[in-house]
């Protein structure tokens, strides 16, 4: 191979390398100054806050989603917790709010072991096992919810969707804090150190004696646990339990966060801040398409395209 031929393969390396490690963030970037430019009233305070607080249960699931990625799975069952969710808290809030969040948080953390036990213990492919729950989970949410949109009318429970606290909406704050502490499990655990050696390379791990099945279904669990999180701040926020639209297409949002955020489905590597950029740019995308007039369908469209590209630059990369 002459020189001068080596050179371009080099630079489309570094290329390739540069966008799945920062183009997400020029990106948003790019989407915010053009927002600037032709959306009125862009930089509002009103309009910032109405994009962070529609953007917090996207990044919430996306966390837990970044951490199944990682460990070379996928989990599409978040949309179906996050609609189970929604469809038991009206029935507990007359024990009061935090009861019903517990019993909501408790279901998603029981899906999430459940899907967890298939993909580690059962051996079945983590797409099958979790696309069950995908079905199951929203058809026992729309059992337990009759069918029915149930009204939330507890105003402590409806704080959690509208109140502020130190200026900031609580479901961004809810999401900063989630993100921190799963960014400090991910690094500066022994748990977040074998979840990335699992994904790297799981028969090596195996054979080096990790406990692979407890991590897996720890991962699960934490998903599981996030995306009944959201499904809370989703009720909240809406002031009603919405079981058939509740996390519907969360799938397609968290996966698109967490890779064009860095995360390879390839596993073995973790990008909390690029998943967090993720789900910013997908929410900027899909109030950008609104905003100028254009279906949620063409949203959806141009999220898939952005995964296919992110998915290329990756595979560009692994070649490399």
């Amino acid at each position: 191979m002459t020189v001068t031929e080596a050179t371009p393969r080099i630079g489309r390396a570094q290329l390739t390398r540069w966008l799945q490690d920062y183009g997400v963030y020029a990106a948003v970037i790019v989407i915010v100054l053009v927002n600037i430019a032709f959306t009125a009233n862009f930089l509002s305070i009103g309009n910032l806050r109405t994009q962070l607080v529609q953007a917090a249960p996207v990044a919430i699931v996306a966390l837990g989603m970044a951490m199944v990625i990682g460990t070379e799975g996928v989990d599409l069952s978040v949309g179906s917790v996050m609609a189970l969710s929604a469809a038991l808290i009206p029935l507990y809030l007359g024990y009061g709010a935090l009861p019903a969040i517990i019993v909501a948080l408790l279901a998603g953390l029981l899906a999430g072991t459940f899907s967890g036990f298939l993909v580690a213990r059962v051996g079945i492919q983590p797409i099958v096992a979790t696309l069950a729950l995908l079905v199951g989970g929203r058809g026992l949410a729309l059992v337990i919810a009759g069918g029915q949109l149930r009204d939330v009318r507890d105003r402590s429970f409806l704080a959690l969707g509208s109140a502020d606290l130190f200026g900031i909406p609580i479901s961004v704050l809810v999401a900063a804090v989630l993100a921190v502490i799963v960014g400090l499990v991910v690094s500066r655990t022994t748990f977040g150190r074998r979840l990335v050696a699992i994904g790297g390379n799981r028969p090596a791990a195996q054979l080096a004696g990790l406990p692979v099945t407890k991590v897996l279904i720890g991962v699960y669990a934490i998903s599981g646990l996030l995306a009944a999180v959201a499904g809370v701040l989703y009720t909240s926020r809406l002031g009603a339990g919405d079981p058939a639209n509740a996390g519907l297409l969360m799938e397609l949002s968290a996966i698109t966060a967490v890779v064009v955020g860095g995360t390879p489905l390839s596993g073995g590597r973790v990008r909390i801040l690029g998943t967090l950029a993720g789900a910013l740019l997908m929410q900027l995308v899909a109030a950008t398409l609104i905003k100028n007039n254009l279906p949620n369908s063409t949203a959806q469209m141009v999220q898939a395209a952005i995964i296919v590209a992110a998915v290329w630059a990756a595979r560009e990369r692994g070649r490399r």
